[in-house]
This record gives structure tokens, sequence and C-alpha cells, in this order.
């Protein structure tokens, strides 16, 4: 019989330690060494924490206890609730920022095309998310007189459908604001929605040869200049050159698109707004309706990772949690692509979850069972990245 590590160990060998030990070495070198939990000592306990959904520090410190045998060959070992608290207020939460983009990059490089789409351009979705959290708790995140919150905002990249930047703010910076510090590759599409209409800005992604699609304001004013014809057994309606002719016109002095699709389904009519001449007018039509993508992975991460009860009141520990939440996530869907798994990220971290300590191959837990008969219409996650 074959010797396994735990599964935790396995795990832990696909997040690449050069990354980790050339940032901390680097950049977030520490003034001093820390002796009871290391940098790795914190983040891979609150990785266990995202990935078990543990409660409090005193229950994560209780389950690593539990398991103190099978943590020495992790290089690791049982952490009390104040080191881990200490450590989560007082090391910048900044070092697991850029572990997770260094992360995302590992897992874009492996990340499946865009299956919906034949066009080569990179595919993004824009949007944010508003964390409430209680003021009188959390009183450095005033949000309005009564309530408190953050702002996660991120851009999805369609491509295995992952973050591909991430920011957190507070809760009274606009969308806007954040979007005008995107520096995307030349040739991406964007998707965001009307929250994301800015003629300046717009006319910015113009210019660095980026695109937009997003829905249409009903007070924008415009004058049409050419009409073209459209496939209406499609479901679109129109297809238009238009100018801007209000009053911030001048702010985009460019023609744009003007698309209307009627929703086969609903019946509900919609019109897109795009700087985008190339490609099909149900393309940015469905373009548009992929954007809910990112909408899923903002319901996803509040449901299956710990982001909404956090484990530290002050900015950084809750700011620190929340990147090792989307890191998780990265781990996660980097297994899915590189074994080719066929099982959705909830279901990978599920299992998981109910295996982290046990001596056998990860690659097993995740290898079907022979199909004793044909389920017709199977049950899907709500997430999916398949």
């Amino acid at each position: 019989m074959a010797h396994n590590n735990t599964v935790l160990a396995q795990l832990l060998k696909l997040i690449d330690r050069h990354d980790f030990q050339t940032l901390e070495n680097g950049q977030f070198r520490p003034q001093r060494t820390y002796r009871a939990l290391s940098r790795w000592g914190q983040f891979t306990t609150m990785m266990f924490a995202q990935i078990t959904g543990r409660a409090s520090l005193r229950d994560i410190s209780a389950s690593l206890q539990a398991q103190a045998g099978r943590l020495y060959h992790l290089g690791l070992k049982p952490v009390k609730k104040s080191t881990l608290a200490d450590a989560n207020n007082n090391r910048t939460a900044e070092f697991f920022q850029a572990f997770f983009e260094k992360t995302y990059q590992r897992c874009g490089a492996i990340a499946p095309g865009k299956k919906k789409f034949r066009f080569k351009n990179k595919l993004y979705s824009l949007d944010a998310s508003t964390i409430d959290l209680c003021l009188s708790v959390f009183p450095w995140a005033r949000f309005r007189s009564a309530k408190g919150g953050i702002k996660l905002h991120a851009v999805l990249d369609h491509d295995g459908h992952i973050p591909q930047f991430a920011s957190i703010t507070d809760a009274k910076t606009s969308d806007l604001a954040f979007a005008r510090t995107l520096a995307l590759p030349a040739g991406s599409i964007v998707a965001a929605d009307r929250a994301y209409i800015d003629f300046a800005w717009l006319y910015q992604l113009n210019e660095r040869r980026n695109y937009l699609v997003t829905r249409l304001k009903s007070n924008i004013k415009y004058r049409v200049v050419e009409r073209r014809s459209v496939l209406k057994n499609k479901g679109l309606t129109s297809d238009q050159t238009i100018i801007l002719t209000g009053p911030k016109a001048g702010d985009c002095p460019i023609p744009l698109r003007r698309i209307g699709y009627r929703d086969p389904e609903t019946g509900k009519q919609y019109f897109f707004l795009t700087n985008n001449f190339h490609l099909a007018a149900k393309t940015i039509a469905d373009i548009y309706k992929d954007r809910w993508k990112i909408e899923l992975f903002f319901k996803w991460i509040k449901q299956n990772l710990k982001i909404k009860t956090f484990l530290g009141t002050s900015r950084n520990a809750v700011m620190t949690q929340i990147w090792v939440a989307l890191i998780t996530m990265l781990v996660l869907a980097y297994m899915k692509f590189l074994a080719n798994l066929g099982q959705s990220i909830t279901q990978i971290q599920r299992l998981l979850q109910l295996n982290l300590f046990k001596r056998q191959s990860l690659w097993a837990l995740f290898e079907r069972p022979p199909a004793k008969h044909k389920i017709d219409n199977p049950q899907k996650m709500l997430f999916d990245f398949s």
C-alpha cells in the first residue's frame, strides 16, 4: 500500500512557497523574527479556518490542538488564540494582498478559456459588493450614521471565472473610483452595470484600446447617426451608431454603439452601450448576460467562505481574513484546473473539509465512483466552474 501524507500536506504543496518567501524576504521583510507563529504558519492556519469553516479563534486553536500529532510534518504546531489574534492585528494585510496577486498569475496561467465565446479578447466583469459590519464592534468601518461596512471590488476573469484583481475599501468609496485605477491589457472587454457609466472613463478605455459593455441609462441624451439591420429572430431589436449630445458629451467625443435586445424568456427590453464595433450585436448582448458570473462569485464567497463573520475586529484583521479567503478560492480553482476535476469548487471544498487530515491521495478524493444508474436531472451547485 502506498504511503500518503495528509490531504492538507498535499494541498499546501500546490501553493508556491517560493513566491511566498520572496515576498516575505523582500518588501514585507519583518523587523524581527516571528517565534511563536511564522507568517507561513499564520497563513496556513487562516486557510485551514476558511476551508473548514471555523467559527472563532478558540475554535481554530482547539481544532488544531486535536490534530497536534499530524501537524509536525507540515512544519506547523498548535497555535494559541491570542497569538493568532496578535498576528492578524499587527502583521500587515498587504502581504496577503500581494500573495493573492501572485496566486492569480499562477492559477490564471492554466485556467481554461472562455467556453461561450469565440473571440480572443480577454473578457472581464467588474462589480463591487458591500459587506455589512456591526458599527459598535467595527467603529472604524462607519458607513452611515448607524451602519458599518466595507466594500469588496473585484474584476472577474472569464477564463476560469476567477478573480483577477480585487480591492477592499471603505463602503463609501464609489465603484467608479476603483474602476479608474484599473490597467487592463489592450484589447480587453469589460462588462459592467450602469453604475460604471462615466463618459470620461469610457473615453480613457477607448484610448487604451479597451472596450466597455454596459446597459444604457434612460436619461442619456444622444443622436443616432447610423442604423444597421439586425436578426430579429435572435431577439435583437436595433443596432445603431450614436453620438452623445448631453451636457457631458464632450467627455467622450467618439461614436458609440447602442444595441437593443428583447429577452425571449421574459419579454423585457434591454439597451446596451459599447465602444466595440467589431463583434456581432448578439455577442454584445451575450457578453452582458455573462456578467452575471460576477454576481455569482460574490454570492459564492459569502456563502462558502468566511467573509461575513470575522475572527478579529481591527481593520487589519478583517483585511487579512478576506485576502486569505480569496487566496483559498484561487487554490481550489487551481486544483480544479490542474487535474481537470469534474467537481464544482463547492464540492471540492466540502470534500477537503471532511478529509483534511486523512492519509490518502489528494486526487483520489475526487475520483467519481461508478454510476449505478443514470440521473436525468442532476442538481447543479451554486457556482460551477466546470
